[in-house]
C-alpha cells in the first residue's frame, strides 16, 4: 500500500505523489508569539514532525519550514502592556517554543523564518498582486479583493454570500467588501513599521505565510499544515492570494490537525481555556505527552487532562517493558542476531502492519496499537526464550517507534516486569471506575511482590517496599 494522505482541499485521502521525485517540502503554520506555546502548539508541531518523520522513513529528502509570527496587534498590545519592545516579546517566547519542541522531541525545522525577516518578499508578493488586479491600495492599507476569486470558499466550503452576511467593516477600513482582508496595514503611531511602496507599515497576517513557504519551498509544493482553527480564514486566504500572483496551486495537500479540548471544550486563547506546556512538562514526562498526543489520529479531535496522561503514563512504560528488559538503548546492534522462527513472523507482521497504517494518512493510533501487540509479543519471548532472539526483537520494536518520535530516552530507575505494570493498569481503570474495594485488592496484590505504589497528580509511581 502507497502513502495516501487526507487533503482538506478536495475532502479526501488520496495517494501522495512528490512535486519532485524523493523530495518532500512542507510548510506547518507556527506560532503567533503573543504568549507562551500551549499544548494545542505542541499538538501542531507534533503532527507535523510525524508526517515529517514517516516521509523520512520512506525515504524523502524533507525540507520542513515551520515559520513564526513575530509582529502582530497581539504581541504589540503585549509588549505596551509590559512596556517593552515587540522583540523582547517575540523573542522570549520562541525561545520557550524551541525548548519545549526540543524537550517532546520535534526535529529542528529545516527553516523557522519569520515575518519581520522577510519583508522584501511580502512587498514583492503584494505589488504582484496589485498589478495582477487581486489587490489595492486604500489609506496606507493594501487589500485582497475576494470577490476576484470566483472559486473563494473553496478549502472551508463556505460561500462568499453566506460570510459576506456575518462580515463588517470596522472603524478606520477603507475596504470595498467587508470580506476583503488586509494584506499590508498602515502604521499607527507608536507601532513598528517598515516603508513600503503605500507607506508605512506592517505585513497582515495572511500574506507572510505565502511569501514565506514560497520562498523555501517554491510556489508549488508537497504538504502545508497546521491546525483546524486556521482553515478558514488564514489558510482559504493563503489559496486565494497565493494563486492569484501565480496561477499555481500553493500546496497539494492541506493537513490540518484536530483541536485540543479541555473537558470538552477547544482549547483557545481567547476563553483562557489552556494549558501552556512549560506547566505540563513539570508534572508529566515529555515522553507521555507525545505518546498521548500521537495515540489518537492526528485529524481527530483529543481530549486533555491530566486523568488521561496518568493512564498514558502507565500505557507507555508497559509499551516499553520488552526494550527496558533487553537494554535495548546500550546494544545498538540488537544482541547481533537476526530472531527466527515464530518470531521472525511476528516481526515481518508488525513491520508489514505499521506500514499500513501510516501509509493511511499517518494513522499511529493504529501503529501504536499494533506495537502493543507486538510488545506482548516480544515479553513472552523474554519469558519463553530470552536471549539473542528476544532482544532483537526488542529492537525493532525500538525502531518502529522511534519512527514516531517515541524512545528516545533510556529508562531512569528501576524498570518493571510486564505482570506489575499489567497491575498497575488496571488499578488504575478500577479507580477510574470507583471501584475502590477492587483498586485495594490490586494495591494488595502489588505488595505482595513487593511493590509499593504511590498516587500522585502524575499518576501512579512505582517504589520497592524497604
Amino acid at each position: 500500500m502507497a502513502l495516501k494522505i487526507h487533503d482538506t482541499l478536495r475532502g479526501g485521502k488520496r495517494p501522495f505523489e512528490p512535486v519532485v521525485p524523493k523530495r518532500a517540502g512542507m510548510y506547518v503554520c507556527g506560532m503567533t508569539v503573543q504568549d507562551r506555546p500551549h499544548v494545542g502548539h505542541i499538538r501542531a508541531a507534533i503532527s507535523g514532525d510525524l508526517m515529517r518523520r514517516y516521509l523520512i522513513h520512506l525515504g524523502y529528502d524533507v525540507t520542513y519550514v515551520y515559520n513564526f509570527t513575530d509582529v502582530d496587534d497581539r504581541i504589540i498590545e503585549r509588549a505596551q502592556r509590559e512596556g517593552t519592545e515587540y522583540t523582547t516579546v517575540s523573542e522570549r517566547n520562541i525561545a520557550v517554543y524551541l525548548r519545549y519542541a526540543d524537550l517532546h522531541n520535534i526535529m529542528p525545522a529545516t527553516v523557522y523564518p519569520r515575518a519581520t525577516r522577510h519583508i522584501a518578499e511580502i512587498l514583492e508578493l503584494i505589488a504582484t498582486l496589485i498589478e495582477r488586479g487581486f489587490a489595492y491600495p486604500a489609506g496606507g492599507d493594501v487589500y485582497f479583493e475576494v470577490r476576484k476569486r470566483a472559486d473563494y470558499g473553496k478549502l472551508s466550503g463556505r460561500s462568499v454570500d453566506e460570510m459576506r452576511a456575518g462580515a463588517r467593516v470596522e472603524v478606520g477600513e477603507l475596504k470595498r467588501d467587508p470580506l476583503d482582508f488586509v494584506l499590508w496595514k498602515g502604521a499607527k503611531p507608536g507601532e513598528p513599521a517598515w516603508e513600503s511602496p503605500w507607506g508605512p507599515g506592517r505585513p497582515g497576517w495572511h500574506i507572510e505565510c505565502s511569501a514565506m513557504s514560497m520562498k523555501y519551498l517554491g510556489e508549488h509544493f508537497d504538504i502545508h499544515g497546521g491546525g483546524q482553527d486556521l482553515i478558514f480564514p488564514h489558510h482559504e486566504n493563503e489559496i486565494a492570494q497565493s494563486e492569484s500572483a501565480t496561477g499555481k496551486p500553493l500546496a497539494n495537500f492541506w493537513t490540518e490537525n484536530g483541536m485540543v479540548n479541555l473537558a470538552g471544550e477547544k482549547m483557545s486563547k481567547s476563553t483562557g481555556n489552556l494549558f501552556f506546556i512549560e506547566e505540563i512538562a513539570e508534572r508529566f514526562d515529555p515522553e507521555v505527552v507525545r505518546y498521548y498526543l500521537l495515540s489518537t489520529h492526528y485529524r481527530s479531535p483529543i481530549e486533555f487532562s491530566e486523568e488521561r496522561l496518568s493512564e498514558a503514563g502507565v500505557a507507555l512504560q508497559r509499551l516499553r517493558v520488552p526494550l527496558e528488559r533487553a537494554e535495548a538503548w546500550s546494544d545498538p546492534n540488537g544482541g547481533g542476531r537476526a530472531a527466527g522462527g515464530a518470531l521472525a513472523e511476528a516481526i515481518a507482521e508488525v513491520e508489514a502492519q505499521f506500514c499500513e497504517a501510516m501509509d493511511d494518512d499517518f494513522n499511529s493510533a493504529r501503529a501504536i496499537g499494533h506495537l502493543f501487540d507486538f510488545s506482548r509479543r516480544v515479553n513472552r519471548a523474554f519469558d519463553e526464550e530470552g536471549g539473542p532472539e528476544a532482544r532483537a526483537a526488542a529492537h525493532v520494536l525500538l525502531r518502529l517507534g522511534q519512527v514516531l518520535g517515541l524512545f528516545w530516552k533510556p529508562p531512569v530507575g528501576e524498570a518493571w516486569d510486564a505482570e506489575a505494570l499489567e497491575l498497575v493498569a488496571s488499578r488504575e481503570q478500577a479507580r477510574k471506575a470507583r471501584d475502590w474495594p477492587l483498586a485495594d485488592q490490586l494495591r494488595n496484590r502489588l505488595l505482595e511482590r513487593g511493590i509499593v505504589v504511590e498516587d500522585g497528580p502524575q499518576g501512579p509511581r512505582l517504589k520497592r517496599r524497604g
